[in-house]
């Protein structure tokens, strides 16, 4: 099934879908929804599921570090929209992402590309943190890299316990971001 085209895998997921309408007791003929199956084929493909295509994954572009900067780069407030791979439901939330860069910088709006990637595929929070970490200290050369998650569960909020309002906090730091500059990232996330 992994071989699949993006058009194969809309085209199943949209015959699936309209058979699980079915079960729910959903007029499928109904103008309002008989084209719903394939509106939602198309979302999970071609975009809330759209990281589990690698030819998807940002091109990172880097810039050599011509001036005398080793402090900490943080992008702070960065978009997370994911989805619970236990319910399927959202987790909506945000990121924050710092490195101390070691030759080369990146662009910051690769940072938020980077965080999108690996948010457009169902997840656990702990995992997207290290995945994001991960991929950015290959990509930039440094085990400087620190990432903080902060996000509302809607498995949390709309179903089970409906504690809507509590939000989960996942981190993941490395190099200096993780002893010697901690605090100091702390204090700057605080801002």
């Amino acid at each position: 099934m992994q071989n699949l085209s993006a058009g194969g895998k809309i085209k199943l997921i949209a015959h699936h879908f309209e058979k699980i309408m079915r079960l729910l007791g959903l007029d499928t003929d109904d103008d309002s929804l008989k084209d719903t199956p394939g509106r939602v084929a198309k979302m999970y493909v071609k975009e809330i599921f759209s990281g589990l295509d690698p030819a998807n994954e940002p091109q990172i572009t880097l810039f050599e570090k011509n001036y005398n900067y080793n402090e900490i780069i943080l992008e702070k407030n960065i978009p997370v929209y994911s989805y619970c791979e236990h319910h399927f439901v959202p987790i909506i939330g945000k990121a924050h992402v710092a490195y101390i860069a070691n030759h080369k910088i990146a662009g910051l709006s690769k940072l938020n590309r980077i965080v999108n990637y690996f948010s457009r595929r169902p997840q656990v929070q702990e995992r997207l943190t290290a995945e994001i970490a991960d991929f950015l200290k290959a990509k930039l050369h440094t085990e400087d890299v620190a990432v903080v998650i902060e996000a509302e569960h809607l498995c949390i909020a709309s179903r089970g316990i409906r504690d809507a309002g509590s939000t989960t906090i996942t981190g993941s730091y490395h190099g200096r971001l993780g002893t010697e500059k901690k605090s100091e990232l702390i204090q700057l996330l605080k801002l």
